[in-house]
């Protein structure tokens, strides 16, 4: 009995140890039993490293350069898209070792808010967004961390004039949550459509509402079918997996549909084009930079059409009248300064635009 009470006191004590230790999950912690020290980790935004999108351009930047350079790297996916689990996986890369964060997408603009003032021996590189804290009532951008943006603007203007040069006068603009780059998509799209029925001579209508979700959702199907039941032609979606509802309604119902972020030519044979951020360069550049001692903390880098992070991705695209040369010509133009794009997005609904040759009927989702 003796020997009994004793070996459960040494398994007991050997339990509190463990959960000291913090390493077998004790009171709902998680472990990482498989984790080794690690340079540089990539936070995903709740999405996967073979999403075609955000996460998986950032994973090939940095395998990129890493494989190169021969430096450790790993992804650590959140529990969730809540502030807490992405807060659980940075500390949990910071348990390893790991002194470079690649963090993409907007749902990491509070953590790494607070992560930058919480480790500041770390630094970060957000990927389309702008550190703030919770309420949204500052923005700050700290010396660890480099702000990396888009020119979504631009994009959405190549992709608007690249569909009426085309020859589609009935277009579509479906936006996810209205964020400001979804709406510097769209406002974008609008004045490239614009400009394009001006050169033309030709009047051109586009249907413009914002589906407050970026998720595959039966009601963004139900409302794109609607719409290419119509007279739209093709519909530019411009938020995360609505892509997906909105592809399917132009599989059946005879439509054609423009992507977003990253050539989405292999989904489907109705993707005429993508508007395009080059996520795998600017991460690429932007993990060199840390490593070659320039890391540009402490500000926010804006990609445009000029600096490479904007375009049409040409040789995928299913265009049958827009050619190579008036895509040059129109880059060129926005590369110049020729062309500068309307961004401010405090309205969000184009009423502000100045528009010739379009008409905007803004549609509030499910009406």
């Amino acid at each position: 009995m003796i020997l009994r009470r004793s070996i459960l006191k040494s398994i007991a004590v050997a339990v509190v140890i463990s959960c000291i230790l913090g390493m077998t999950g004790c009171k709902g912690s998680a472990s990482y039993p498989d984790d080794k020290p690690v340079d540089v980790v990539l936070i995903t935004d709740y999405g996967t490293i073979d999403d075609n999108s955000f996460n998986q351009m950032a994973w090939e930047g940095i395998t990129a350069y890493a494989e190169q350079a021969g430096i450790s790297y790993d992804y650590y996916k959140p529990d969730g898209p809540d502030k807490d689990s992405i807060m659980a996986q940075i500390k949990r890369g910071i348990s390893n070792g790991a002194t470079l964060f690649v963090c993409p997408g907007n749902i990491l603009e509070v953590p790494v808010y607070i992560a930058s003032e919480k480790y500041d021996n770390a630094s970060f590189i957000l990927v389309d967004g702008i550190p703030h804290n919770e309420d949204n009532s500052e923005e700050k951008i700290g010396d660890n961390v480099s702000s990396v943006t888009f020119a979504e603007e631009e994009a959405g203007f190549l992709a608007g004039y690249a569909a009426v040069r085309d020859g589609y006068k009935g277009l579509g603009f479906a936006g996810g949550i209205p964020v400001d780059p979804v709406i510097r998509f769209g406002y974008g799209f609008v004045q490239g459509a614009d400009y394009a029925a001006i050169e033309m001579g030709v009047n051109v209508h586009i249907r413009y509402t914002y589906t407050d979700t970026f998720e595959d959702d039966p009601s963004v199907e139900e409302m794109a079918a609607a719409w290419f039941d119509d007279d739209t032609e093709v519909i530019f979606a411009c938020g995360g997996s609505i892509d997906k509802s909105i592809i399917r309604a132009a599989e059946n119902h005879d439509g054609k549909v423009i992507g977003v972020d990253v050539d989405e030519s292999g989904y489907s044979e109705t993707v005429v084009t993508s508007a395009m951020k080059d996520v795998k360069t600017a991460v690429y550049n932007g993990v060199s930079s840390y490593y070659a001692g320039t890391f540009p903390g402490g500000r926010e880098t804006n990609l445009t059409c000029a600096t490479g992070g904007i375009c049409l991705p040409l040789d995928t695209s299913r265009f049958v009248k827009f050619d190579r040369e008036s895509y040059d010509t129109i880059f060129s133009h926005l590369c110049d300064g020729i062309i500068v794009p309307y961004k401010k997005t405090d309205v969000a609904t184009c009423e502000e635009l100045t528009l010739i040759n379009t008409e905007v009927t803004f549609i509030e989702f499910g009406q």
